[in-house]
């Protein structure tokens, strides 16, 4: 029976979907190790046993996996946040694919051959969003990360691989700043300080960047100084907010913003979707990717112009609106007010009239649209990570669309989802992945679901 503290050697077989960790097996037992790589022989020490399982860490790499590499980030081990930096892209990729794959064929019950795994058009740089909270260190305040399920943050001064360089330049003028202010971070255990966090957000296509400061209080020491900063280190800014969060929460954002310089809005375009991103605004994090995965839905959709798609978990409304010109109608549902506004915007944007949108409940508006009589010839399935609720895919089902794209974030959910529209009557012509978060244990999936003739 192993023990804490004992040191074992281990093959390493498979990685983890939830946290990227390594699996292996030692006398029967399963070994979890992060950090680890599919083929790597290592010596582990044992750090916690339970009944079935156990956790280890690497004390040598004794022979590494075809797939390891030096992550290039000093400080992902102690940040968390790229699960999977120890992995060429490549391998990542594929075990990426494994996890969609066995999610199908253990939850699901379904042998489906995964069609195609795209990777991202970027591994690095890819994140138009970035949320670092602010700590104040013995040379001046800094940014960083919080590290895994904990509240200390890691500093990594901006600098951070998944998001373009400029990011960083942003981080490190704001900074000066608050050194040059006279007012001190946050410290959430006394709640004192001003500077809680650094949001920032970026239009890819358009340029234009969006820097928001949260605050612990009602305004900031010299606002026209940290306007100077941020303009000369970035050019491109086009908005810079201040955001009041005065409560002792984990929530980042508060409820009020104002604006200090520019607009309190970028813009951008996605998937030829003119779109309005607020600091609340629910945005994809990956631009290239989402056109890419946008692309990828609107093939097996395979809308023709007389045909009525109905988008649920609509959010706001991009993946509905780029593909409504070829099609009849859209309707979208979101049960969030104010994205629900954003997708009315966005359509009016973006010269789109054949598009309509209610603010609902996914399972409440579908059997109501339902019992209206309305039979969408598509429907767009993009639910949160917990998946679809049974309501929802009932109604859904009793529409009888000849065609169901779901878009899915939780290939584990997705399953489960599947299996219930099987018994339904449909089923699974086709499964993709996208990833559209490397160096993370996220991937998305896009699978079309027929229904059968009767």
């Amino acid at each position: 029976m192993l023990k804490k503290n004992d040191l074992i050697p281990l093959e390493i077989e498979s990685v983890t979907s939830s946290e990227g960790s390594g699996v292996g097996r030692h006398e029967g037992m399963v070994v979890f190790v992060p950090g680890t790589a599919p083929g790597d022989r290592l010596a582990v020490r044992v750090v916690k046993v339970l009944s079935s399982y156990c956790y280890g860490i690497i004390q040598e790499v004794l022979s590494p996996g075809p797939g390891r590499i030096e992550p290039a980030c000093p400080v992902c081990r102690r940040c968390g946040g790229c699960a999977l930096q120890h992995l060429s892209y490549e391998e990542e990729v594929r075990i990426k694919g494994r996890w969609i794959a066995d999610a199908l064929s253990r939850i699901g019950g379904m042998e489906i051959p995964l069609e195609a795994m795209h990777p991202s058009p970027q591994s690095t740089g890819y994140r138009n969003k970035a949320q670092y909270p602010i700590g104040q260190g013995p040379d001046g305040a800094f940014c960083g990360f919080y590290a895994p399920r904990s509240h200390t943050i890691v500093p990594c001064g901006g600098d951070c691989l998944l998001q373009p360089p400029f990011f960083g330049e942003i981080a490190r003028a704001v900074c000066g700043y608050i050194d040059q202010s006279g007012q001190r971070p946050y410290d959430e255990k006394a709640h004192r300080g001003l500077f809680r966090h650094l949001y920032l957000r970026w239009g890819e296509a358009t340029g234009q960047v969006m820097v928001c400061l949260v605050v612990n209080g009602q305004s900031i020491p010299q606002p026209r100084l940290l306007i100077s900063r941020v303009l000369a280190a970035c050019p491109q800014v086009t908005s810079i907010l201040l955001n009041v969060n005065t409560g002792r929460t984990n929530v980042i954002l508060g409820k009020e913003t104002k604006a200090l310089f520019g607009e309190p809005v970028i813009r951008d375009v996605l998937a030829g979707v003119e779109v309005e991103i607020s600091p609340l605004s629910f945005y994809q994090v990956n631009h290239q990717g989402a056109e890419l995965l946008y692309r990828q839905a609107a093939e097996l959709a395979a809308l023709s112009p007389g045909e009525t798609l109905l988008d649920l978990y609509c959010g706001a409304g991009t993946i509905g609106l780029s593909m409504a010109k070829e099609a009849k109608e859209l309707i979208g549902v979101e049960a969030v007010e104010s994205a629900v506004r954003d997708a009315e915007r966005n359509a009016a944007r973006s010269g789109i009239r054949n598009a309509r949108f209610l603010c609902a409940d996914a399972g409440k508006a579908a059997a109501r649209l339902e019992a209206e009589g309305l039979r969408p010839a598509v429907v767009v399935l993009d639910p949160p990570r917990k998946g679809c609720d049974e309501a929802t895919l009932s109604a859904v089902a009793r529409m009888a669309p000849e065609r169901i794209v779901m878009v899915s974030c939780n290939p584990a959910t997705l399953a489960r989802d599947l299996r219930r529209l099987a018994g339904e009557g449909y089923r699974v012509r086709s499964v993709r992945g996208v990833d559209m978060f490397p160096r993370t244990v996220h991937v998305e999936t896009l699978a079309l679901i027929q229904r059968e003739a009767p």
